[in-house]
């Protein structure tokens, strides 16, 4: 009776061990379980399947195809160099807005820092920007050089008619006339714009502007030569020029009228050939101070 029992329970064993196993081997045995793109993926009472990783692997591809990182904008040389070249165009714009607008606050503030700073803000710039100028007094003097030699030009173009009628004397006369009578609105502080000029780090670009301007008033007078006297010429001229500005800080007339006077003397006397060697020493003694000295080495190494 026990073995009967015992086979019966051992038989009720096997059957259910059958009916578990059999779907297992039949899923085992069936080939769309090794492709993950048939086959869903098993559920957590099923073995996993050797293909699972394959599967899980391209699964993550997939997504990660989704997500890709955005390709990084090279910038090359030329449009590196051209913002470049913009931005700097921008600050010189700017930098030019702040000389222009500080040279209506000199009469008052003189050539200093501080006309500059009330410059930038009357142009709506920050008064940082004055920093960015290497030489601040002395960029602000040279920009008013400039800004007159652009101005004399327009002048001469303008009155070309009138001055051909002058002799050739008055006609030198008349344009130096033209160019110191932009100074009046600034003679109370020229004589800082001078000691600012005076200054050996300006120095070099302060006679290269003087030179600029003799030699553009001598072409407007109407000299072409290219003769040996050239060098002479502007020399004589500068020394001119150089005298009549100082004469012009101690003048009290009416108009400058003393000024002009002295201006006309020494023109007349400097058309003289016979007396040009004597008139330039004579100038370059008169100039004397600051500026002066070196214009006076300058004018005694040309007549010597």
């Amino acid at each position: 009776m026990n073995i009967i029992r015992w086979s019966f329970a051992n038989g009720i064993r096997r059957t259910r061990w059958l009916s578990i196993s059999s779907p297992i081997h039949r899923d085992l045995n069936n080939p769309l379980l090794f492709h993950p793109s048939q086959s869903p993926l098993p559920s957590n009472n099923r073995p996993l399947p050797y293909n699972l990783r394959a599967l899980s692997d391209k699964t993550s591809s997939s997504i990660h195809d989704d997500v890709k990182p955005e390709p990084t904008q090279t910038v090359s040389q030329e449009q590196q160099t051209e913002e470049e070249k913009k931005t700097n165009h921008d600050i010189k714009d700017d930098q030019t807005r702040v000389l222009q607008a500080a040279l209506e606050h000199v009469p008052t503030l003189g050539w200093t820092e501080a006309a500059m700073v009330a410059g930038a803000r009357e142009v709506d710039l920050s008064p940082s920007i004055v920093g960015a100028f290497p030489r601040k007094e002395a960029a602000l003097v040279e920009y008013f050089m400039d800004d007159c030699l652009q101005r004399l030009l327009g002048e001469i173009e303008s009155r070309e008619e009138e001055l051909s009628n002058l002799v050739f004397h008055d006609r030198i006369a008349k344009i130096i006339r033209i160019r110191l009578e932009m100074q009046v609105p600034y003679i109370s502080k020229w004589p800082q714009a001078l000691s600012i000029q005076a200054n050996p780090l300006n120095l070099p670009t302060s006679f290269k502007q003087r030179a600029v301007l003799v030699d553009e008033i001598w072409h407007a007078a109407g000299d072409r030569s290219t003769d040996l006297d050239w060098y002479a010429k502007r020399t004589l001229l500068g020394g001119i020029y150089a005298a009549t500005e100082l004469y012009m800080l101690t003048d009290y007339s009416p108009e400058f009228r003393n000024t002009w006077i002295f201006l006309d003397r020494r023109v007349s006397d400097a058309v003289d050939c016979r007396k040009t060697a004597q008139e330039a020493a004579q100038l370059a003694t008169a100039i004397g101070a600051g500026i002066g000295n070196t214009v006076q080495a300058f004018l005694r190494r040309q007549t010597q």
